[in-house]
């Protein structure tokens, strides 16, 4: 079972947790250096899913809008189109 372990971690567990021990370290100061705290990186992630959610259902508004829109001209030419073939 060991085995299993190491071969997904790619080294035993102990190292494993100390590389990302030191990654993790180096990287936030690397963040923090640029200004950057947890609380506004969790803050633009949930912003960035937000704006998501809002702006994919402004585009969907948008599509029935267009929707509508075309069919203020389209119905009204297929029906006149329909009566006249119908007439034949």
């Amino acid at each position: 079972m060991a085995d299993g372990v190491n071969r997904i971690l790619g080294d035993t567990p102990g190292r494993t947790i100390v590389k990302l021990l030191v990654v993790c370290l180096i990287v936030g100061f690397v963040l923090a250096f640029f200004g950057f705290t947890p609380d506004n990186i969790v803050g633009e992630v949930r912003y960035w899913f937000l704006d998501l959610w809002y702006n994919g259902f402004r585009a969907l508004g948008k599509v029935g809008n267009y929707l509508v829109l075309g069919a203020i001209i389209v119905i009204p030419i297929f029906i006149i189109l329909r009566l006249m073939s119908y007439r034949r």
